[in-house]
């Protein structure tokens, strides 16, 4: 019985896992509006190594379309504004010698459709994650000694509940992350 519990909460774990990646991936999906998660992706030459965008600049969205990077030394102005042409993530930034602004153009109607489609992919490899937990769990539930067949059945059971409420959840995800891309 200890063994099935077992096995039920790290399935679960798994399965809050593939959300928070799915979340994760949501993130980096723009939406529109100006998000620091945008630059996540981008390092920078720092002292001779590739180093995140984060760690050696303040990012801040000043309002809903402009992002603002300010980084810790001065000298590394050209560094980052070169790391963002290199990351060809479509924007412009501008160099005031301070900070450097990147204003971001609005998403057009075609654009807006193939980040919805970006987003159900990225959905659809969670909902993969999630069966793939479950049927590992299931794998586990019928190779373990010593239990009776009711209690197999009941944990493969538990085990389709949390594989349905997870779904559920990744779908719930979608559908607000696909409304915040197609609002203008």
């Amino acid at each position: 019985m200890e063994e099935l519990e077992l096995i039920i909460e790290a399935t679960k774990e798994g399965m809050e896992a593939s959300l928070k990646h799915l979340e994760s991936s949501f993130n980096k999906i723009r939406a529109g509006r100006a998000n620091p998660a945008m630059l996540q992706s981008i390092l920078v030459e720092y002292y001779g190594a590739l180093t995140p965008l984060s760690q050696i600049a303040n990012i801040s969205v000043p309002d809903g379309m402009t992002l603002s990077i300010q980084p810790w030394e001065k000298t590394n102005l050209g560094p980052i504004e070169k790391a963002i042409f290199q990351a060809n993530l479509g924007f412009t930034p501008s160099n005031n010698g301070e900070t450097i602004i990147i204003n971001i153009p609005p998403l057009t109607e075609e654009r807006r459709k193939d980040l919805v489609k970006q987003a159900k992919a990225e959905c659809e490899n969670a909902k993969i994650g999630i069966r793939k937990a479950r049927q590992e769990a299931n794998n586990d539930i019928k190779k373990t000694d010593g239990i009776s067949d009711d209690l197999k059945k009941n944990g493969e059971e538990k085990i389709q509940d949390l594989t349905d409420k997870y779904t559920k959840l990744a779908e719930e995800y979608l559908v607000v992350k696909e409304k915040e891309i197609m609002t203008v």
